[in-house]
């Protein structure tokens, strides 16, 4: 089953990109409105990253998570 939105080869441009140096020379290059998208880009990114984490915390840890919501239910 084709899951088309997962995209590791974007990933792995993207952790190149960071890497490597070019976002930080495209910034330090850039116009203040370009400057202004790229922080908005990285900061959309961020928030993902946080998104990713607590998602896949909740997957691998479902059945742990699912005790812990019990427990703290049943506490009250």
């Amino acid at each position: 089953m084709p899951l088309p939105l997962l995209d590791p080869a974007y990933l792995e441009k993207l952790r190149r990109y960071l890497e490597c140096g070019d976002l930080a020379f495209d910034f330090e290059n850039a116009s203040e409105a370009d400057k202004g998208e790229i922080l908005d880009f990285l900061e959309s990114i961020m928030d993902l990253a946080e998104l990713v984490d607590a998602t896949a915390t909740r997957l691998i840890f479902k059945d742990t998570y699912m005790d812990a919501i019990e427990d703290a239910k049943s506490a009250r």
